[in-house]
């Protein structure tokens, strides 16, 4: 396959055919249930609903992608093996998977289906990659948003698999596939119920000076001035006090998007085969915008012409832009 394949997100039948129709070589979406990621009311899909995206794809020579990239608790596996049917019946072209034992299901049950390896898995190094490539046929691996551009470059030298990178949207850093931050708060669990910080224990306070709080399960998480923007409260990403400190911090990671347009040349020339856009939870307008701008950016830079990512400021989730682990020119 060709490299710099544009992987999009599609949170609703909508923004699905909103990404296929901007350009996406593939997108990516989940099931309404805890099978996925981002379970979140109003997201997501219908088998009836993903019969019919298929069909509206791959007419446009689009891929579609499932992920079932959650945990399943002991015992109730047969909501991913459900799942995992329903896909492979409604001719999906790879399932994005984490778990070692949905991994082996699809691997025996449906092997005409490629398996790709989500990033909720957090396999960095060759050695365990190789490991999910030899014991489950996995054909790519998202790899973690850690890595600088001379390590993939690395990794992609010792595994037989493709290679799939973020390249914009959320700049989360907490180790995918482990965090239990929501799970103290709310009782569940962003890697096996598919939820980080769940709408319905989600609130906002306004003050009588016109200050915004934002609230998680009764606690406070960030306040905000009058203009300042309210940003959803995810625990990792909240500013908190401390007996040491004068100020409100944050404590884990600052809300930044992650924006590596710059570095499109050299993640290719590293070998990546394909570039994900984060955000099934944003917007159609969102998602015409960001595929668009880099639809055009991979045309022209595989054309040899000089990419113009100027549109994409606009569309950041945060305040301020960076390019990560990304950025770092030398091996650790």
């Amino acid at each position: 396959m060709s490299l710099a394949e544009l992987i999009c997100p599609a949170g609703t039948p909508a923004a699905l055919r909103t990404a296929v129709d901007a350009g996406a070589d593939a997108v990516y979406c989940g099931f309404q249930d805890a099978t996925n990621a981002r379970n979140f009311p109003g997201l997501n899909f219908t088998p009836d609903e993903l019969a019919e995206a298929v069909i509206y794809a791959h007419a446009k020579g689009t891929k579609v992608l499932l992920a079932l990239n959650t945990y399943p608790p002991a015992g109730k596996v047969d909501l991913w093996r459900q799942a995992a049917d329903t896909g492979a019946r409604l001719g999906i072209d790879a399932f994005i998977v984490a778990d070692m034992g949905v991994a082996d299901y699809i691997a025996q049950t449906h092997p005409q289906v490629r398996l790709h390896l989500s990033v909720q898995a957090a396999a960095s190094s060759p050695e365990a990659i190789r490991y999910y490539c030899e014991n489950f046929g996995v054909k790519r691996v998202v790899l973690p948003r850690i890595l600088t551009i001379p390590e993939i470059k690395q990794v992609r030298k010792e595994i037989p698999c493709e290679i799939e990178t973020f390249i914009f949207g959320n700049h989360g850093l907490m180790v995918e596939g482990r965090c239990s931050l929501t799970n103290y708060l709310t009782g569940q669990s962003t890697n096996m119920d598919g939820v980080c910080s769940p709408a319905s224990d989600v609130e906002y306070k306004r003050d009588a000076d016109g200050t915004m709080s934002s609230q998680l399960a009764g606690f406070t998480i960030d306040c905000f001035g009058p203009d300042e923007k309210a940003g959803y409260p995810t625990i990792c990403k909240g500013r908190y006090t401390a007996p040491h400190r004068s100020d409100a911090y944050y404590a884990f990671e600052e809300p930044v998007s992650l924006n590596l347009s710059r570095l499109l040349p050299e993640l290719i020339d590293a070998g990546v085969h394909a570039f994900k856009i984060e955000g099934r939870q944003r917007s159609k307008s969102y998602v015409r915008g960001v595929v668009s701008a880099f639809r055009r950016a991979v045309d022209d830079i595989r054309a040899g012409r000089s990419a113009d990512m100027a549109d994409l400021v606009a569309l950041t989730e945060g305040q301020k832009q960076t390019q990560g682990a990304f950025e770092t020119k030398k091996w650790r």
